[in-house]
């Protein structure tokens, strides 16, 4: 397939990390936790499965935690493009709401078809809870970054929040955070 006239010439026009929510000072926390996945190792890449509708599936990658501290009263969920050429990353994942004690979710855990219930999906994109990446053709390889927060109280976010939503709940209670990145291209 020759390559896309629009991705190449946005091939090095990117937001970068700096902009992630994890970037944000006042969300700065201890990295007392970890996330990993079953389906991708840090730094490695996500299956075509888990893509957006127009390429794949849009099924959410199952994500695993250790231990968060004993104060966790839940965990928050963002998934960022780092890479994407526009203003800001495009958010593939948000969720709210999420128990500690679950130690991860399954496949499918960030869909309305697939999250247990207490889990409290946000406005990704289109979607409720994740949108699976579709990278411009040509622009080269795009990091999605998984961003757990632990935090020290219920949220209560409505169901369909924004991202802007959880930036104005996150402030003051951010006890610790854990990351995880893969990575998607189409050439």
């Amino acid at each position: 397939m020759p390559a896309n006239p629009l991705g190449l010439a946005l091939r090095n026009k990117r937001v970068g990390p700096g902009k992630l929510v994890w970037a944000r000072p006042e969300l700065r926390a201890p990295e007392s936790f970890t996330l990993s996945s079953p389906d991708f190792a840090d730094g490695g890449p996500l299956p075509e499965r888990y893509d957006g509708r127009l390429r794949g599936h849009n099924t959410s990658p199952a994500l695993r935690w250790t231990a968060p501290p004993d104060a966790t009263a839940e965990l928050v969920l963002v998934a960022e493009d780092a890479d994407s050429p526009f203003g800001s990353p495009n958010t593939h994942g948000l969720a709210a709401g999420i128990d500690p004690a679950l130690g991860g979710l399954q496949v499918d855990g960030l869909t309305e078809a697939g999250a247990v219930p207490g889990i409290v999906l946000g406005k990704a994109g289109p979607h409720r809870g994740w949108f699976g990446p579709m990278p411009i053709r040509s622009h080269g390889p795009h990091r999605y970054v998984f961003q757990v927060f632990a935090v020290d109280r219920r949220l209560g976010l409505p169901a369909k929040f924004k991202l802007a939503d959880l930036l104005g709940a996150l402030p003051g209670h951010v006890i610790a955070r854990a990351t995880l990145t893969s990575t998607r291209e189409k050439p």
